[in-house]
This record gives structure tokens, sequence and C-alpha cells, in this order.
């Protein structure tokens, strides 16, 4: 071959291979084993994911996609919604189709059936027309056309979803792939061959807004997921089903943590007694940590001028996220329910001078912020209009914001630790290199904010992925992406460095040049929000909270009324040592009692009878092991306190 016929390819060892131009990711498979080729999805071609059957033109660094990793389950489910889209149109003629993207598990479609309302009973027979389609083995097809070609094929179909997708964009940038006798407009990228899918489940429909706008027509959204194995599918069905039993909707009202009310407002949760409990538990358990560390603690108003986001950019970037303006009796007011705590603080560090040897300065505020998310989108805690961050900010100098940033980072594993999560990944969420439209300022603080935040990670030793374009907009963060019990991925603590805040607020420090300075601002949440942390909590132990934090840590169960009196003595003792719980005087009897303690998982039953009170002792019952035996009072104080310790010890 001659050299302008040859193409280099690095792999990830930096390894380099010369192949013929043209070659594809799937060629480059083949070359290395049959077996790799078999599992290969697609290629990560210079950072962008591709089609695995897609040329390669020039010099190029390669990474092979498959199952094992994210973006090749995210193109193996992207062309799985396809293959749905396909099967949907041979059952149902003149449909019409809206998105079709791959999700965290699994991949969705949002249709237009018209008159017609697709119920549950129907998935079974589209999912055995994928099967079908699927044994066929259609090559995925990707195909550059112009604009006015792709307008003119959807304005023949009479798809105006599909035209209204088109109108954002440009010529030169339009790809179809086709599959089969399906045709969609789509960027990809996708696996070789729907012969790659072996397991489908259709798994529920909704609806969903066109474009998420309540104005729009409201589709159907059919949710599925696929695998390349049926036992891979076996397994995820009883994880899904698991899922059910811990879903913190159902857990939450069975324990009586929470509820919503319509009178209220959609996504506006109200905290019944023994969630407050278990709330302000997480609250002060943090405080503690809080105080210790030299942490000030701030309140701030629910509203704000709508010039405070101005200056802090929220309105720019989020204004029609937020709750719109609040109206005054007096013109020319502006106020907006407050969507960051982060300009509030800004205003209480400039509330006075402060000097070099005044920092850090550390502002701590369990604040309350509210979101407009679409109604469609709300779920339970996870996703809520009004909600509750652990917020903090540290402003700090320059020279500082290492050592801080590695405190916060011992303080967000601390939290894990109490609350049994031990399995997490340290996301670095930097800028987007080829789009620093989205962010605010220049790229010498954005340089620093970003080195600092690898640096720290890298002293701590934490296992960490890195992320383009996952950056707030005014500084990149470490965001602590946690797995639950069922190995789900949840992104719950995060520290951000900020260089652009301060510049925007004019915040000032007075150094020891005695010349003004900008302090650096940390912004940091382990919790997160308090709503969405209680509820993966909640499913991540079952409701089987740690002790320390059960809103019902004790149950005492007299065997009768007769001894409703030692009982109330027992829980006046506990009561004092610090230990809460609460007497069933209902005319139950004891296996009963027993029973339904057990379904509102109290961690400790107290059985008191006869014997009990003679001997002043404590029956007790473990929540899921039973018996345990005998305890004098001081002896299960004690019993109760070392528990506790173990699991909140450093």
């Amino acid at each position: 071959m001659s050299s302008n016929k040859e193409i280099k390819i690095t792999f990830p060892d930096n390894s380099v291979r010369v192949f013929e131009k043209g070659t594809t990711g799937l060629d480059i498979a083949l070359s290395i084993s049959d077996g790799l080729a078999r599992n290969v999805l697609a290629a990560k071609v210079d950072g962008t994911v591709w089609d695995a059957t897609r040329p390669i033109e020039k010099d190029a660094r390669i990474e092979l996609l498959t199952w094992s990793d994210k973006e090749g389950k995210s193109t193996f489910w992207h062309s799985s919604a396809h293959l749905m889209a396909e099967a949907l149109e041979a059952l149902y003629p003149g449909i019409k189709f809206g998105i079709g993207p791959p999700i965290e598990n699994g991949f969705y479609y949002d249709v237009d059936f018209g008159d017609k309302t697709l119920d549950g009973a129907e998935l079974e027979k589209i999912e055995a027309k994928m099967a079908e389609l699927a044994r066929q083995k259609n090559e995925f097809t990707r195909k550059s056309v112009s604009k006015s070609d792709a307008v003119k094929y959807y304005k023949e179909k009479g798809d105006e979803y599909k035209l209204d997708l088109l109108e954002g964009l440009e010529d030169g940038t339009i790809t179809f792939y086709e599959q089969g006798n399906f045709t969609d407009l789509c960027r990809g990228p996708h696996i070789p061959n729907t012969g790659y899918i072996k397991a489908i489940k259709l798994l529920n429909i909704a609806g969903a807004y066109w474009r998420g706008d309540e104005k729009n027509k409201m589709l159907t959204r059919i949710y599925g997921v696929t695998f390349p194995k049926a036992k891979e599918l076996k397994e995820y069905l009883t994880l899904i089903e698991e899922a059910r039993k811990r879903d913190h909707r159902k857990l939450g009202k069975e324990l009586e943590l929470f509820t919503f009310s319509e009178k209220v407002g959609m996504g506006l949760p109200l905290w019944l007694p023994k969630g407050t409990l278990l709330r302000e538990r997480l609250v002060n358990f943090l405080k503690k940590e809080q105080d210790k560390s030299g942490y000030q603690q701030v309140i701030t108003p629910h509203i704000g001028h709508r010039a405070l986001y101005e200056t802090s950019g929220h309105y720019e970037k989020y204004g029609k996220d937020s709750f719109q303006p609040i109206a005054t009796p007096h013109e020319g007011e502006s106020f907006l329910l407050k969507p960051m705590n982060c300009p509030h603080h800004c205003e209480i560090y400039k509330s006075k001078p402060r000097s070099y040897k005044d920092l850090p300065i550390r502002f701590a505020e369990f604040g309350t912020v509210y979101r407009y998310e679409q109604s469609g989108e709300l779920h339970g805690l996870t996703r809520v209009r009004g909600f509750t961050q652990d917020d903090a900010h540290i402003f700090c100098r320059p020279d500082q914001v290492k050592e801080e940033f590695i405190k916060v980072i011992d303080l967000v594993l601390y939290v894990f630790k109490a609350l049994g999560f031990d399995q997490f990944t340290a996301q670095i969420s930097l800028r987007d290199p080829e789009d620093k439209s989205k962010y605010i300022g220049g790229d010498e603080g954005w340089n620093k904010a970003e080195q600092a935040i690898i640096d720290a990670a890298l002293e701590k030793g934490l296992d960490t992925v890195t992320e383009l374009g996952e950056a707030a907009f005014y500084g990149p963060k470490l965001d602590f992406m946690v797995k639950d019990a069922l190995g789900r991925s949840w992104q719950l603590g995060t520290i951000q460095v900020d260089y652009q805040l301060p510049e925007r607020f004019e915040l000032e420090f007075v150094g020891s040049d005695n010349q003004k300075h900008r302090p650096v601002m940390i912004h940091r949440a382990p919790f997160g929000s308090l709503e969405r942390f209680v509820a993966v909590l909640i499913e991540h132990c079952a409701g089987n909270f740690p002790l320390w934090l059960a809103p019902e840590q004790v149950i005492i169960l007299p065997i009768s009324e007769k001894f409703a009196g030692y009982a109330s003595e027992v829980k006046q003792y506990l009561e004092a040592k610090g230990i809460s719980g609460e007497v069933d005087n209902r005319d139950e009897k004891i296996g009963r009692k027993i029973r339904d303690a057990e379904v509102k998982k109290i961690p400790f039953m107290i059985i008191v009878g006869e014997k009990e009170k003679e001997d002043n002792k404590l029956s007790l019952r473990k929540h899921g092991e039973g018996d345990i035996g005998s305890f004098g009072h001081e002896e299960f104080a004690e019993y109760f306190r070392d528990i506790i310790n173990a699991s909140l010890s450093k």
C-alpha cells in the first residue's frame, strides 16, 4: 500500500498500528480477535462515538466499545429504540414519531398514534414484532442528506414532529439511518445490525408533551429495555421487581414519612412527623460535623430580587426553569422564588470588609430553593419543585483552594460511610472544550479551577472518571456518583470551584500586601438535596435506616393492658437516654404487634410482661433477626449507644 492509503490508529494503551484508509472499527476489532468483533457495538474515534461500521479516513485514536462500556450500552439502546419504531410502524401504519433516545436503563420513543389509545396489553404484540425484526439482522445504514431532501421526505409522510426537529438543523449536519423498512432522522451512532438484540422487554406506557411543553400535544411514550443475552434480561427483571419493593414513594407512604397534596401543589412535598424527625436527624448530623470544621450557619430569604440572579447569571441560564416574577403592590419590583442559595451568600460576604486573615470563611445553610420542573418530569422526592439543599460556600484565598477542597472531600466521604454508601465514583465534570459559550468567565480562572479539582482528587486517591461538558456554567465540579444496594448509580454530593461569581459580585479581601484581591468560592453540598437524598437512602436500605437515623428507634410492646404502666416507665427511661420510641397500647395480641412493628421496620421491639416487670428487665427483638435476649435498662442503653458509635466512627 502507498502511504496515502494508510492511516495510523492509536489504541488506549498508546500502541499504534497501521491500517488501510477506510477501515472500520469492526474491521479493527476483527484484526484483534473474532470474539471482540462479535461483541463490539460502536467505536469512539478521537473522543466521538461512531458506528462500528463507519469508515475511518484519517489517523485517529480509537476505543472499541462493548456492552461493558457506558457508551456501548447507550448505542445498543439507541438502536433498540429504532427497532421498536420499526415494529410500531409495521403494526400501526400512519403513526408519527417524536424522539427516541437511550436513557440510563433502556430507551423510549414518543409516538403520536392519532385517535388510537395504546394500552399495556399490546406491549407483548410489539415485543414479538421487535423480536421478529431483530432476527432479520438488518444493518443500520447511515446516509447524509440535504435539509431540503429531509424536509421533503417528512412533508410527504406528514410528520410534523420531525419537521419541527429539522428547523433547528443546518445543511451538512443532517443524517438518516435506515434498517429494514424503517428510516429515521438521526445523528447516530448505531450498532452494526439488529441481530445483536437478543432479549426485549417493553416496560410501560406514559404520556409526554411534545418538547416537554404542556401547551403541545400529549404523545404516547413507550419505555423498553433490551439485552444482548436473555440471561441479562432475566437478571434485570429481578432487579426491577426488587426496586418496586424499595420504591421510596411506596415505602414513604407505608412508613408515614411524607405525602403530596394537589391543593398545595404538584412537586411540593409535605413532611409528616416521622419524616420530619428523620430529616432533622440528617440535618443535625451534618450541622455537628460542620461546626467541628468551622462553618457558620446563615439563613437567607425564600425570595430574591430578579437583579440578584441576573448578576449571578442564574436568570440568563435558568430563568425559564424558575418560578416567574412575583407580583408586588409596587411597579418596577420583580422578585423570584429563590432558585439558588449562592447569590445570597455572596451578599452576606459583602456585608463587611474582609481581610486575608479572615479567610477561609465558610457559610452553611439548609436553604430551600424552587425550580419549575415540568409536571411530567416530577417523580416522588427525586424530582420536585421545592427542595432543601445542604448548601455551603467557602470563600478562600487562591492558595487555600486545594486544602479546603480536600477537607470537603473528607466530609463527603464521612457522610457516605455513616449512611452505608460504600460504592461510588468521583466524576470530574469539566467544560466542553468545543463549546465554551455555555460558560461564563475567561480561561485563566477555569484552568485554575479545573486543575485544583484534578489535583485534589489525585491526592485523595479517588476512583475518578472525567466528563467533558458536565461543569456548572460558573465552574468545574467533582460530582459523587453513588451506587445503591441494587447497583443503580445516583449523583449525590457535589463540590465546585468558582472564580466567576466572586468577579460578578465584586467580592474582595485585603491581602497581606494591603491591596484588594478576589476570593475563590467553593460550593459544596454533601447530600445535594435533602429530598432526593432521602429518596435514594430509602431505596438503598429498603427503609431499614441506620439506627441513629431511624425516626422510630424502638417500640415497646406490653403483652396486655396490665403492663402499660411499666411500658410507660421504660419509655421515659429510654427518652432520658436519647432513645426515641413509642408504646403500642392497642388491644391486640402480642404476635400482631410484633408483625406490625416488623412491617414498620422499627429497629428494636421491647416486649414487656409479668416476668420483665418483676425482674425489671427488657425482652428484646431486633428487626429482621428476632429474639436477641433479655437486657437490663442500662445494659440496653449501652448496647444501643455502641451500635450508633460504631456506625458514626471516623
